[in-house]
């Protein structure tokens, strides 16, 4: 079986890009300084605030992947064993490269992939005129289609919901935030230009989500004894 792990970082669009009554729309209940930093956080997380500036595909059987990526220039080049190969272009390129990539694997793997990715990148292409080739969104509860790691470690939400970080230090997994980056550092990674930086914090989140799924599928998988 082909398969393949993908993970997405996403940035709030810049707030001028939105006309008057959509800023007033969004902060309407922001009405602290608090509430409007979280506010501004939260725009992060939706296809109608946010780009895609980074994806991340993964095999989690040969280790071999494409990582896309938003930059001020065009940038191809491998990693240092030449198993991941990293391509720069525009939102609409990268989401093309994703579209092109996701059909020639029967299974894809995520984290909150149907709670965040999934739903973003459908969303996200359909704003840009990005045709999608595959649905992301298929009947949840078939994990040999879409594995969304979350869904499968809670049992589909019967239990208390971690983070990637807290799964991967509790699994004994390097997680990628133990090297200093996060996704709320995307916004001050791009204003720096450090595009690279992007493309491998997206990278690290694919493999911890990886390794993640192999160790829920050496122990949990009971897909695999049904006749």
């Amino acid at each position: 079986m082909a398969r393949v792990v993908f993970d997405i970082e996403t940035l709030a669009l810049p707030l001028d890009s939105f006309d008057e009554s959509s800023r007033e729309y969004l902060f309407k209940f922001a009405d602290t300084d608090e509430k409007i930093e979280e506010t501004k956080r939260n725009l992060n997380l939706h296809a109608l605030t946010a780009q895609v500036v980074a994806i991340a595909l993964l095999n989690p059987d040969s280790n071999m992947g494409k990582v896309i990526f938003q930059s001020d220039k065009a940038e191809e080049y491998a990693s240092s064993d030449g198993l991941i190969q990293f391509k720069s272009g525009t939102e609409k390129e990268i989401l093309e490269e994703f579209w092109k990539l996701i059909p020639s694997y029967h299974q894809f793997v995520t984290f909150n992939g149907r709670g965040f990715d999934c739903p973003f990148l459908m969303v996200r292409s359909a704003l840009l005129n990005v045709h999608a080739t595959r649905n992301l969104m298929p009947y949840r509860y078939d994990a040999n289609q879409h594995c969304d790691l979350l869904e499968q470690l809670t049992f589909y939400n019967a239990t208390r919901r971690f983070n990637l970080d807290f799964y991967c230090k509790s699994f004994g997994i390097d997680s990628p935030k133990a090297h200093g980056i996060s996704g709320l550092d995307m916004g001050k990674l791009m204003e720096s230009k450090r595009f690279r930086d992007i493309a491998d914090y997206c990278l690290g989140d694919a493999r911890a989500t990886a390794e993640l799924f192999r160790r829920w599928s050496e122990n949990l998988d009971f897909s695999k004894n049904s006749s």
